[in-house]
């Protein structure tokens, strides 16, 4: 593991790098609103993307290494996201496909800047299809917006809602709820055949 920090334009986000011995792709994972990098299923998929011949940085964003608990408002994470795939990719990423991705929180950043950002792919963790309770307030939007191939891992029992299929998006429903502890093996597996379906193209 390699550890990095890399400046934003909202202060130094750090980089946690999990380099596969022979990489295909490159694969960066965001963390929760109000978690870290340390999130089980983040982990989880981490290391079975690893397996596969991807590198994976687990990215924690610049509020968090400030110490702040409260998010950082969308366009200040998206900002200092995309500077982050601007470092990885003239550093350890250099020309390999990039897939962007992220728990939560991290998912929405992943989906926001797939475009500007120029991912191949985008993978998503838990998803949060609209604030518990509160269903007339979905996100669906922002992963309408993806047009390259999408994966949403969700728990059955999410309280944040459940996103629906695409044309280029696929659904994945695990046991569980947000936080998708209780089938972290489904979670890697799911993401694991994946990211082995999608980057093969990319490379060969």
């Amino acid at each position: 593991m390699t550890t990095a920090q890399v400046d934003t334009p909202h202060g130094p986000a750090r980089v946690e790098l999990h380099l596969a011995d022979e990489a295909g792709a490159g694969l960066l994972l965001g963390h929760g609103a109000g978690g870290g990098i340390d999130a089980p299923d983040l982990v989880a998929v981490a290391g079975a993307a690893r397996k596969q011949g991807v590198h994976v940085a687990l990215v924690e964003q610049p509020y968090r290494v400030a110490g702040r608990k409260a998010p950082a408002p969308a366009k200040q994470l998206d900002a200092a996201w995309l500077a982050v795939v601007e470092e990885l990719s003239g550093r350890w990423f250099e020309g390999l496909p990039l897939v962007f991705g992220g728990r939560s929180s991290g998912a929405r950043v992943a989906c926001r800047t797939a475009e500007q950002g120029q991912a191949d792919a985008v993978l998503c963790l838990a998803f949060p299809e609209h604030p518990p309770g509160k269903p007339e307030k979905s996100r669906q939007a922002e992963l309408d917006g993806v047009r390259v191939p999408t994966l949403v891992v969700q728990g059955e029992k999410d309280s944040f809602g459940r996103p629906v299929a695409g044309p280029h998006r696929e659904i994945v429903m695990v046991q569980g709820d947000h936080s998708l502890k209780a089938d972290l093996d489904g979670v890697a597996r799911a993401a694991s055949e994946w990211l082995a379906r999608v980057t093969r193209p990319l490379v060969s």
